[in-house]
């Protein structure tokens, strides 16, 4: 009977361990699944190696606005199609000279060899574009965050995302005030 037991959960073992496989590929996956873009782990070790390359790279994060809103007045594949199309035009924007990545949720990242030569001013008019969406046409908004890298102390990639997400936070921060005095 002890047999007959162990045999019967051999297989509930086998998919306990395929499960924890999975779990951990997932979690150590180099892309995002539903936006095709580095996810952190794929995007570090190359942002890292295009700031020891070039002089004057520079690292931009870019947060959606009402993205919570959105998915709750449109719903989650409206979140999703959202998500798509910001990967889509970070990516486009950044072409051979950088490379965007997703941090997760609506956070977005790239990292680019000559920040002097991006033009934020197109990425953010092109994140701003509105989306075609099931019949309807839903407005997008990000804010953007940049930092170039010779202007920190040292150059290290964690002080250029902290950097540029304080210069992120100070854009959405100045955007929310800007809406507020407007009503």
């Amino acid at each position: 009977m002890d047999l007959h037991i162990a045999a019967s959960l051999m297989p509930l073992v086998g998919w306990a361990v395929h499960g924890g496989i999975l779990t951990h590929r997932l979690s150590t996956a180099r892309r995002d699944p539903l936006t095709g873009l580095h996810t952190r782990a794929g995007w570090t070790a190359r942002a890292e190696h295009c700031i020891r390359r070039h002089p004057m790279a520079g690292v931009i994060l870019v947060d959606l606005d009402h993205f919570k809103t959105l998915n709750d007045t449109h719903g989650h594949t409206a979140g999703d199609a959202a998500l798509v199309a910001t990967a889509e035009r970070l990516r486009d924007w950044c072409g051979r000279h950088g490379l965007a990545g997703r941090l997760g949720g609506d956070e977005f990242v790239a990292v680019v060899q000559d920040l002097a030569a991006a033009d934020l001013d197109a990425l953010t008019v092109a994140l701003h574009q509105p989306l075609s969406y099931d019949g309807k046409t839903l407005p997008l908004a990000a804010s953007v965050g940049a930092c170039l890298v010779t202007e920190l102390p040292i150059r290290a990639l964690p002080d250029a995302l902290a950097a540029a997400d304080a210069a992120m936070y100070a854009v959405k921060g100045r955007s929310r005030r800007g809406s507020h005095s407007s009503h």
